[in-house]
């Protein structure tokens, strides 16, 4: 994976130099606490007066439901976070949260075992390939459009590949805003392939001009590197682009089946189900199907292939459609689309809403709900009293059951009842029917439903209204964007959430993934605070593990702009932080990146401060699914960690917020204080933050911390032998400059929270 100093997605981060502090005798002027400065007029306003006050109020609020947001966000986190970790078997997940991804997906490099298991059975699409690497070879940069599952991905790297051999490591770009940015760099490396994975765009048009990209092109050539990018058809009609773009097209399925057959052992098949077999490969679009079915078909037989092809579940679905269901049988089901997995009683209460809306759309005087061309209706009007939770048997045999399952929190004595899909493909493939048969009349009042629910709705409700939704964008990427998504991102914070949710969501399809960064981004462009915050609540867990560069580069922009946006985008580093605790890389990733940012932040005021305050917060933090320190739980499993956060804390502790990092040190050393195997980290992260701070800064620390040991939060047995291993853990190299190793132990109680004095 890629790492703070790599191109991938975002402004190139220099190797991190030895962070030294600045002595604390000639520290700059001390920032406000974070805590005092809530509410408070920035420079310029008047501070005084009602005007002032009110919108101090304002603020206040808004920050309140703000916390409110990030309470739901958080719970759904750890949701997700103990249902990954505590059950799903990890080993082949691409970024902690879900299935394995594609190479490239993830910025970063790509390895050749990578890209040798993505071409195991990789067949040339023809002419489409030739004409690519002949565009590749003479431009050094092309374009490969076409519909999405067609294999683009694969074609990319089999063309840097055919180019620049086997052993090539290749770079994935991220998809929005890589080309400008690429575009003006000067660090392109020499002979080295580029790829940038369903391209999306860049947020202002005028970033890539066709001048640009010839300067691209030209110094890729200079550099003998190549640069490949997949995208949709419609980037054929960019300008800057068109000259390079290559028509992409799948190989021939049943070319591609035999292809597979080759390289994987043979089964025997009676001609029957060989014909069978052709006849079904025959049908399929999408690459990766045909060679599941070759591998089912060399592992398990031609049964289970022909099952693999045949899709039970897509023809069930398309039976169910194509009777007509009534509208006393399709609302529940588009309800239960949207709302999987809630209790039964409260779907009923839903679809009751849903068909409250359609109702009122009938009365509009529009043609009803699923009822035949010519045909008049009024199935919901008048309704009898019938056995309406019997039906599902009849209404969707096969796909629906029902489940009982205990509630978040719950103990499985308090279970209760579940609609649920038999698969969730089911879901998937019910919601594409809706949206391939159903117009207007439908879709109206659905829309309607939904923005009812994301308002009003309880957190699993809106969970799963936002899972809903994201199935959907697979279908009507637009039209939920433009219908769905703008109004909620600027809306309540139960709208904020849902938006912020299923941008989240979207993550699970690859092709997807790209379209929520670039709409994400896109609302932290001068769009209002608003959506700023929701921003900042996107790019947390799936799509800031996926484009974890882009996301740190973005939430760090955030803290730079009002209070209220600043507290949102600290927040959401500290969530990375908290999701990232069971992946090491990722957790080293951040670190690495904020130790970065604060070693370049310049000296002046302002911008020093916005990093103190962010890197006080990360230290500040507890795990997201125990009141315990993170720095405690990263110290027991996080090899290096120590390091980081030693150069971390050394910076903080010389600042105002010197007070917070003491109590964060504290609640750290109490938390490790009867963990044995800790005690080499400890004294690691002492060496680390010794290593950066001057002799009287040192002799500082030792002060503060002694005194805040005696206070009765921290005066527990163990957390002073713990520090003394902190702290005499360069005994044998007294600091330059003091007049003692340590600081004495001071048996003076006082508060962590009440900022320290200068060292005397």
């Amino acid at each position: 994976m890629a790492d703070a100093s790599d191109p991938d997605d975002g402004p190139a981060v220099p190797p991190v130099p030895p962070v030294s502090a600045l002595d604390e005798s000639v520290a700059p002027p001390a920032p406000p606490a974070p805590d005092d400065t809530r509410g408070a007029p920035e420079a310029g306003e008047d501070a005084f007066g009602p005007d002032a006050a009110a919108g101090r109020r304002e603020e206040a609020d808004a920050r309140a439901e703000d916390d409110r947001g990030y309470d739901d966000l958080r719970r759904v986190h750890q949701l997700v976070h103990n249902n990954f970790y505590g059950v799903v078997d990890a080993s082949g997940a691409a970024f902690g949260f879900g299935t394995a991804a594609s190479p490239g997906l993830a910025p970063g490099t790509i390895g050749p075992e990578e890209t040798d298991r993505a071409l195991r059975f990789y067949l040339p699409p023809q002419p489409c390939f030739d004409e690519a690497l002949g565009k590749l070879r003479e431009d050094a940069f092309v374009v490969l459009t076409g519909q999405d599952n067609c294999g683009r991905g694969a074609g990319s790297l089999a063309l840097l590949r055919e180019i620049l051999g086997e052993r090539a490591r290749l770079r994935s770009l991220s998809p929005a805003n890589a080309l400008a940015e690429l575009a003006a760099s000067r660090d392109l490396k020499p002979g080295q392939g580029y790829v940038i994975l369903d391209y999306v765009g860049e947020l202002h048009v005028e970033a890539v001009q066709a001048y640009a990209i010839g300067r691209l092109s030209e110094e890729l050539r200079r550099k003998g590197s190549y640069l490949v990018i997949t995208a949709g058809d419609a980037t054929r009609r960019r300008l800057a682009l068109r000259d390079r773009c290559v028509p992409w097209r799948a190989p021939d399925p049943v070319e591609l089946f035999e292809h597979c057959g080759k390289r994987l052992p043979r089964t025997a098949l009676t001609p029957d189900a060989e014909r069978e077999l052709l006849e079904r490969v025959g049908e399929q679009r999408r690459p990766a199907d045909v060679v599941a079915a070759a591998e089912a078909l060399s592992r398990e037989g031609v049964e289970k292939a022909l099952d693999t092809l045949r899709d039970r579940h897509r023809e069930m679905v398309r039976e169910l459609f194509r009777k007509q269901p009534s509208a006393d049988d399709l609302i529940p089901l588009a309800a239960l689309a949207f709302l999987e997995g809630i209790p039964e009683r409260t779907l009923e209460k839903e679809c009751a809403a849903l068909a409250a809306h359609v109702r009122n759309w009938e009365q509009s005087g529009e043609t009803p709900v699923a009822e035949p061309d010519g045909e008049t209706g009024t199935a919901l009007r008048g309704a009898v009293i019938r056995q309406s939770r019997a039906r599902w048997k009849e209404r969707a045999a096969g796909l629906v059951t029902i489940e009982h399952r205990a509630g978040p929190g719950r103990d499985a004595g308090r279970s209760e009842r579940r609609p649920v899909f038999t698969s969730p493909r089911v879901r998937e493939l019910v919601i594409a029917e809706l949206h391939d048969l159903y117009g207007y009349e439908l879709w109206y009042p659905l829309r309607r439903w939904l923005g009812e629910l994301a308002l009003r709705g309880d957190l699993d409700t809106r969970t799963e209204v936002a899972r809903g939704v994201a199935l959907l964008a697979r279908h009507a990427l637009v039209e939920v964007d433009e219908n769905l998504l703008q109004a909620w991102s600027e809306g309540l914070t139960s709208q904020r959430v849902t938006a912020a949710l299923t941008l989240q969501f979207m993550c699970d399809v690859e092709h997807l993934a790209p379209q929520a960064l670039y709409i994400a981004l896109s609302w932290t462009d001068n769009n209002g605070p608003g959506r700023a915050v929701t921003a900042a609540m996107a790019l947390t867990g799936r799509l800031g593990s996926l484009y974890r560069l882009r996301a740190l580069n973005g939430l760090w922009f955030l803290t730079q702009r009002g209070e209220r946006i600043a507290f949102s985008a600290r927040r959401s580093l500290v969530l990375l932080l908290q999701t990232a605790e069971q992946d090491p890389e990722r957790v080293l990733f951040i670190l690495r990146y904020v130790r970065t940012v604060m070693a370049k932040a310049t000296p002046g005021p302002r911008e020093r401060s916005i990093a103190l305050r962010n890197a006080v917060q990360l230290l500040e933090a507890t795990r997201l699914d125990a009141p315990e320190p993170i720095t405690a739980q990263l110290l027991r499993t996080v090899p290096d960690s120590a390091r980081h956060l030693g150069s971390l804390w050394a910076d903080v502790l010389h600042s105002g917020n010197r007070s917070r990092a003491v109590g964060a040190l504290c609640r750290t050393l109490v938390q490790l204080r009867d963990d044995p195997t800790v005690t080499d980290a400890v004294r690691e992260l002492g060496e680390a933050m010794r290593n950066a701070m001057s002799g009287r800064q040192w002799a500082a620390l030792c002060h503060h911390l002694s005194i805040a040991l005696n206070h009765p939060d921290y005066a527990i047995p163990g957390a002073r032998q713990l520090a003394q291993v902190l702290l005499g853990s360069l005994r044998g190299r007294p600091p330059a400059g003091s007049r003692r190793p340590t600081a004495p132990l001071i048996p003076i109680p006082s508060s962590p929270s009440v900022q320290g004095g200068r060292s005397k």
